[in-house]
């Protein structure tokens, strides 16, 4: 009888296990205002959703149990509640309004929302957790749209960047909470200056082309806008650890005090990463830390953030001869003879013998070693019940230098004089240099918003202060004692001031938001020195630029709108423009006309934007192989070019349990008229130059063709992702020579995740992560050079390979 009853009730918990319930319901607020975007969550299986227009929300195939569900929305209390579960499941979830100031006002300024007639792409603090396992934020980013990576060891940890509608990072303003972080001189931003900042940003805002204005450097092709971790409810603690390809791994770990006294809260953070690299002698050692701690009340709140870290990565930026990618031994003997940058056995050997890991440089110690620190405070306060102000003080402190081998360097590269030993002249000789950048950037950004009856504004802007301090110096030599070697072969200094102030109005009249927005930028940048090539310079530029934007969105039905806007661009040139420009040349500021159209439409089952966009030039700047008097490459502007494309983004759910997100951009991009330079060195005198003229011809490192697809299954606390891309042929110059390409790539990587069940107190995740698990072969990045000789022309084309399959291991533990 006892077993009986024993198989009875077994048999009773199996029929249990397979009666899978529904758990739907309503999100509302105190007053019974649908909240639309709610973010909901069934804690014990890892389940979450965001309600619909109508506040719904549902989850499917929940066997029974007992759940927790958990409800966050902005501006509201979180809310929690035990749910028992036996059959289909309807409730209600009411949500109590919290009158403290939140996080989001930091941002807000600089931030497009649904009514912006502007392009652009939320990525969540879920989806950056997801495949936050190691690897750089560009990598993090790359299914975004109109996004292509890079990555110079290969292996997506040390220096990468990223692309957008083919801009460069130089082109593309970022900031953190609405302050600037693009190198004031370079406009470019280095990530690896930045390590594992994914753990402590809460979500990202990708605006593709000129965007709404903000901040610091232009936004001159995208904007990428992070808000790090914002005040938490509850306290918490965190551990994630790591390990991959590579001799990859890291660990984080991370404390929340949740909300104390109602009123305080702190984070902290702490990361180490460390990866070989793909490519031969590409290692990175990287730290980083994050520590935050605030104050708010129902008008007030100051929070204070100092992030940073250091990294040591040894230098892959010569890339891999294209020879030595084919394995030609005729071409690379070519390289040999004709390149230039073969002088020693060791390096003619390591040539050879290498493979498409091949790395130039053979000095161990060949290293980047920077470290960089930032400070904010952050105030917002409540004026009036429409109005409110935001405010932050900022500074970064970057120092840093890149060690280099030189054999056999010329003494007078190093401004010393020939030595005399037993009767003999003596002009070259080994050196281990270092190259260094010391600065600081400081300043404040401002906002004051106000909004009713449909009419909103924002007056805010910045003022920006950059020194930087530009110098080498020598730690060993062959020949001479470093006593006797002055401290600096080479010192400059670049000074740069940057105030910004623009005005934002959006206006509701029925269905029609219109959209005003006009900035006023004003740059001084004096830099003056002697440069690593010992040349003397004293320039820079005074610029005042307007910079206006104007456009429109109307909602056709419930959540759906069309939109158009037009924006003007400028942006200075760069350091290097002023100091490799010719002698008596002085680079012209660039403009940009940017149109974006199109029509976006979100829901629950089915989302989508299709976008048409119109980026006209005049003055960019282009290299054109020209060189200065000391052989470095500059470049010049062009009168006109343009980027035009079309740009599709989709969100499908195909069943309860799998979702799929795709996009695709196609696009021309385009020159009117370009001039080619090479130099012929077997002249000393004018016919060395030889220049050829192309016209609509394609802008460098600008794939016509970008499409990416992410393949969703979840459930009962497993996920299955399957990510791929498909980047174009993209040309190495401008002027679109079949022989001087990065061909076209397709890779797939495949993530799975489960969450551990059975553990109540602790959230315990496990996630693997397989990259180009169909073990493509493919570069994503390159350049090309050559000079004419006795009228042969001579052309090197060099790539950044990149990893085979690889994969990366991670477990996440949180409390």
């Amino acid at each position: 009888m006892l077993k009986f009853k024993l198989s009875a009730i077994a048999l009773f918990l199996a029929c249990l296990g397979y009666a899978q319930s529904t758990i739907s319901g309503k999100v509302v607020s105190e007053k019974g205002e649908i909240l639309l975007g709610a973010n909901v969550q069934l804690i014990e299986l890892n389940k979450i959703t965001t309600t619909d227009i109508d506040g719904n929300f549902v989850f499917f195939e929940v066997e029974p149990g007992v759940y927790t569900i958990k409800a966050q929305y902005v501006g509201f209390f979180d809310v929690s509640k035990e749910l028992i579960v036996d059959g289909d499941l309807n409730t209600a979830i009411v949500m109590k309004e919290n009158a403290m100031l939140d996080q989001e006002v930091i941002v807000n300024a600089t931030r497009a929302n649904a009514k912006s007639p502007t392009t652009f792409t939320n990525v969540s603090n879920r989806e950056i957790e997801e495949r936050n396992l190691g690897q750089d934020l560009p990598i993090l980013l790359k299914m975004t749209p109109s996004v292509v990576t890079t990555s110079d060891a290969g292996a997506g940890v040390g220096y990468t960047g990223m692309r957008i509608r083919g801009s460069d990072a130089t082109r593309i303003n970022v900031t953190m909470n609405g302050v600037p972080v693009n190198d004031s001189e370079s406009h470019g931003v280095f990530w690896v200056n930045m390590p594992d900042l994914a753990s402590s940003t809460s979500d990202i805002q990708i605006q593709r082309g000129v965007g709404t204005s903000s901040n610091g450097a232009a936004s001159f092709g995208a904007s990428v806008n992070l808000q790090t971790d914002g005040f938490s409810q509850d306290a918490s603690a965190s551990l994630s650890t790591s390990v991959g390809s590579f001799n990859t791994t890291k660990i984080s770990a991370a404390l929340e005090s949740g909300i104390l006294s109602d009123h305080w809260s702190f984070q902290t953070r702490f990361s180490k990463i460390n990866s070989d690299g793909y490519i031969d002698r590409s290692a990175a050692d990287l730290w980083s830390y994050y520590v935050s701690g605030g104050y708010r009340s129902d008008k007030t709140l100051i929070k204070a953030i100092v992030f940073g870290g250091r990294e040591e990565t040894q230098q892959a930026w010569y890339g891999t001869p294209e020879a030595r990618l084919t394995g030609n031994k005729e071409a690379l003997q070519e390289v040999v003879d004709l390149g230039g940058e073969y002088a020693t056995q060791a390096q003619v050997d390591n040539l050879f013998n290498s493979d498409r890991r091949f790395n130039y440089y053979l000095y161990d110690n060949e290293v980047d070693n920077y470290a960089q620190d930032h400070f904010q405070l952050h105030l917002s306060q409540t004026l009036t019940d429409n109005l409110y102000f935001a405010g932050a003080l900022h500074y970064t402190y970057g120092r840093g230098y890149f060690e280099q081998f030189r054999e056999d360097d010329d003494f007078a590269n190093y401004n010393l004089n020939n030595l005399i030993e037993e009767g003999t002249e003596i002009s070259s000789g080994d050196f281990i240099r270092r190259r260094w950048l010391d600065n600081d950037f400081y300043g404040f950004t401002y906002s004051l918003n106000y909004e009713q009856n449909g009419f909103s504004a924002v007056l805010g802007g910045g003022w920006n202060k950059y020194q930087g301090d530009h110098f080498g110096e020598i730690i060993d030599s062959e020949y001479f004692r470093i006593a006797d070697i002055p401290e600096r072969y080479y010192d400059g200094i670049g000074e740069k001031t940057d105030f910004n102030a623009y005005l934002k109005v959006n206006y509701q009249v029925g269905k029609i938001n219109l959209y005003g927005d006009a900035q006023i930028r004003r740059i001084n940048y004096e830099t003056v020195g002697v440069d690593n090539d010992l040349t003397g310079y004293d320039t820079g530029g005074d610029y005042t630029f307007f910079n206006p934007k104007l456009g429109f969105t109307y909602e056709v039905y419930k959540n759906a709108f069309i939109y158009a806007s037009y924006a003007v661009a400028n942006r200075e040139p760069v350091r290097s423009d002023f100091i490799d420009a010719p002698e008596g040349v002085t680079p012209e500021h660039e403009t940009l006309h940017n149109v974006e159209a199109g029509i976006r439409k979100s829901g629950t089952k089915f989302s989508y934007n299709l976008n048409y966009y119109l980026m006209k030039y005049n003055n960019q700047l282009v290299l054109t192989g020209a060189l200065n008097d000391v052989g470095s490459s500059i470049r010049t502007n062009v009168p006109n070019s343009y980027r035009a494309g079309i740009e599709m983004v989709a969100t499908y759910k195909l069943t309860k349990a799998i979702t799929w997100s795709a996009n695709a951009t196609f696009s021309q991009n385009k020159i009117e008229n370009f001039n080619e330079i090479y130099y012929d060195y077997a002249y000393d005198d004018d016919r060395f130059v030889s220049e050829t003229s192309y016209q609509e011809t394609d802008i460098s490192f600008s794939p016509n063709v970008i499409v990416g697809s992410d393949i969703k299954y979840s459930s009962k606390g497993f996920t299955a992702q399957l990510f791929s891309k498909y980047v174009g042929k993209q040309y190495l110059d401008n002027t679109s020579n079949e022989n001087r390409t990065i061909s076209s790539y397709f890779i797939n990587d495949v993530r799975l995740a489960y969450t551990l069940p059975f553990v109540k107190s602790l959230d315990i995740d496990i996630n693997l992560l397989v990259n180009n698990i169909l073990n493509v072969t493919y570069e994503n990045n390159g350049y090309t050079w050559g000079y004419l000789f006795e009228g042969s022309l001579y052309q090197q084309n060099n790539y950044y390979p990149q990893a085979g399959i690889n994969f990366l291991a991670g477990l996440n533990i949180r409390l």
